[in-house]
């Protein structure tokens, strides 16, 4: 015990404040965490839970249409996206009622308002301040829009799962993955969609045969997909109708304008200059190997550090934080091959190296490539392709990086991840008897390299 109100203060209540304050608790440390927008933070209310919900929603389309090569008769159809929203809504509800418990049966203290540090040991929370030994900031990220003319006719993903109703016409801007996915789920509820991004190829970091198969797979679809293309614009013509002006001379009309071009750590007015916590030109907290930032007693944890942006991982970081500080258990995140999965329409699912990153890491390496119809669009008649993509380090042997796109590839990435951990290589996946018939079984089938270097 401590002459501090808390041990450990947590300002944000997403997935990884959750985690850090539950484990920490769960040590015996008196925990408090304040949040002032909703429990579960981006993940469960805005962001993977919401998102994959209505990606389910937005295939049953294709699905209709496929079951007639299986003998079905499917009538009329109808979309109602009140519905689904409202659906979507009571899930989220329940979630957030989770996380409640969960906190509530750890023994943490809520505090339901906004939090600020007043100095290295004290936060304001709403109109009263509290003290604690460590404070921990996980307040995740935000979406933001370039200032350009007319930004404020732009939605974010943020609003984008709250709409009254789906517009007829819908440009997406941005080419990262929640771009992708949203372009993906608003086809597939009906809309007639155009993406557009400023490079030549959207998935920037993403393997290049990634890259290019998914979109070709989504000009098969109807997605209008537009590279090299900046909006220097928007203009509001009428209560439905927003004009688009490009930097080419082009110009776009659509109901909507959805920009998925980035989010930045949520760290405003949180006084962490006030204290001396440092941040780089994003605004990211900067902590080092522990997770401390530049002041000794604060620490910060997931997207606010603006380092590996995923869900697991800043569940990872709180968990680790926890344990170290009040667990007597030290030990640290690996943050080597960890597996992701892009819920787009086909999903992409990666583990490990890309095929550039895998040249400039290794002298000598093959590469095995597979691409293949769905044995499922064998009757459907449906026109898309299954690619799947091993990178193996010659030297060693060890598959060093996984890549698929395909129905599934989430499903299927989750156990690539634990092979490419304990180090496999190439030969054991070739020891490995595939599970027939399925797509997972080409990862262990794929016997000739397509390239070497």
């Amino acid at each position: 015990m401590t002459d501090y109100d808390f041990d450990l203060c947590t300002i944000g209540a997403g997935s990884g404040g959750v985690r850090a304050s539950r484990i920490a608790a769960g040590h015996g440390a008196r925990v408090a965490v304040a949040e002032d927008r909703y429990l579960g933070g981006t993940c469960v209310n805005v962001g993977c839970v919401p998102k994959k919900l209505l990606v389910y929603a937005s295939h049953f389309s294709e699905d209709f249409e496929d079951a007639a090569g299986f003998g079905w008769s499917v009538g009329e159809r109808q979309f109602d996206w009140t519905r689904l929203i409202a659906n979507k809504n009571e899930e989220i509800g329940r979630l957030n009622g989770v996380y409640r418990r969960l906190l509530d049966d750890s023994g943490v203290t809520l505090f339901e308002d906004t939090a600020r540090l007043v100095d290295p040991h004290t936060v304001a929370i709403g109109d009263a301040t509290h003290t604690a030994e460590r404070i921990l900031v996980s307040t995740g990220g935000w979406p933001t829009v370039p200032d350009i003319p007319g930004r404020e006719h732009a939605v974010t993903s943020n609003e984008a799962f709250f709409l009254d109703g789906l517009p007829d016409r819908i440009v997406v801007v941005g080419g990262g993955y929640i771009a992708v996915e949203f372009a993906g789920i608003f086809h597939g509820l009906g809309a007639d969609v155009t993406q557009l991004y400023r490079g030549p190829l959207f998935l920037r970091g993403f393997d290049d045969d990634v890259r290019e198969v998914l979109a070709a797979e989504m000009r098969k679809k109807g997605i209008d997909l537009r590279f090299d293309s900046v909006v220097e614009r928007i203009d509001r013509v009428d209560d439905s109708l927003l004009r688009l002006s490009l930097k080419d001379g082009g110009v776009i009309e659509a109901g909507m304008v959805m920009y998925a071009t980035g989010r930045s750590p949520k760290t405003a007015d949180l006084g962490l200059e006030a204290v001396g916590v440092e941040t780089n030109d994003k605004g990211a907290i900067v902590v080092d190997d522990e997770y401390r930032t530049s002041v000794e007693n604060i620490y910060a944890i997931g997207d606010v550090t603006d380092r590996v942006n995923l869900t697991p991982v800043a569940i990872a970081e709180g968990h680790v934080l926890a344990d170290t500080l009040f667990g007597n258990r030290p030990r640290t995140v690996g943050y080597e091959n960890i597996p992701s999965c892009v819920f787009s329409q086909p999903n992409i699912g990666t583990v490990g190296l890309t095929e550039a990153e895998a040249r400039e890491r290794y002298d000598d390496l093959a590469i095995y490539r597979s691409t293949f119809r769905p044995m499922k669009h064998t009757l459907s008649g449906r026109d898309e392709t299954t690619m799947m993509k091993l990178i193996v380090d010659k030297a060693s042997e060890r598959v060093v990086g996984v890549h698929m796109v395909g129905p599934d590839a989430g499903e299927i990435i989750q156990g690539m991840g634990v092979a490419l951990t304990c180090g496999a290589t190439k030969a054991q996946f070739d020891a490995t008897i595939g599970i027939h018939p399925t797509a997972a079984e080409e990862f262990v089938t794929m016997r000739t390299p397509v390239a070497t270097a």
